[in-house]
């Protein structure tokens, strides 16, 4: 996997603590919470799609296009999210919260499963 510069992944992880806040703070402020999530996934999102995978090995290119589909199931979170609030579109309900389950799903097998197969690339 391609290395990102110390700023970039500072970056990514200050996103992913918006993401988490925001979807915390739905409950209570859901204006708050739409744009600190949304602002989130807009940090988050770029910095995990510009990590390069340049090898050959077809697992990890499958989990790294699974990891990409997770990216874009947190941007849908963040569109259905800012639906809701908005009272425009078809949401009336918490459909960003399957989107937001789905992309968390994704994210968190492939964070496991890539460093592992890395090492078995390694090897």
């Amino acid at each position: 996997m391609k290395e990102l510069d110390n700023r970039l992944i500072l970056f990514g992880q200050m996103g992913a603590l918006l993401m988490l806040g925001g979807a915390a703070l739905f409950l209570w402020l859901p204006l708050v919470a739409t744009i600190l999530f949304t602002v989130g996934v807009v940090a988050y999102c770029p910095v995990r799609m510009l990590q390069r995978y340049e090898g050959s090995s077809f697992v990890i290119r499958r989990l790294r296009r699974q990891q990409l589909l997770g990216q874009l199931a947190f941007l849908c979170a963040a569109c259905c999210m800012i639906m809701q609030v908005g009272h425009f579109g078809f949401t009336s309900r918490n459909e960003w919260v399957v989107c937001l389950t789905i992309g968390c799903i994704l994210e968190i097998y492939t964070s496991f499963r890539i460093p592992v197969e890395l090492k078995k690339e390694e090897k």
